[in-house]
């Protein structure tokens, strides 16, 4: 019962982790056009492809357990791209 209950919190986990890398990767041309410096922008713009990277890798993980790539919302990640909006 425990390995069962292990399993589903990693699939749980994964799902927060995916909902929270694609929110970010949408909003991170955002934050790079209102960069107010180039290497802000440099930066965010470097963080969008590392961040593309790590929602394709994601993928491959769902699809390595037999899950469908899904997200689950994270209220966590909702926060801290509110403040980001500011």
């Amino acid at each position: 019962m425990a390995e069962k209950d292990l399993s589903e919190l990693f699939v749980d986990t994964l799902k927060d982790i995916y909902y929270a890398e694609k929110q970010i990767y949408k909003s991170l041309p955002k934050m790079a056009k209102a960069a107010n410096s180039d290497q802000l922008r440099a930066a965010f713009e470097k963080h969008h492809h590392e961040t593309e990277s790590q929602i394709e890798r994601l993928e491959k993980i769902f699809e390595l357990i037999g899950k469908p790539a899904r997200g689950k919302k994270c209220d966590a990640i909702e926060g801290i791209l509110d403040e980001g909006k500011e």
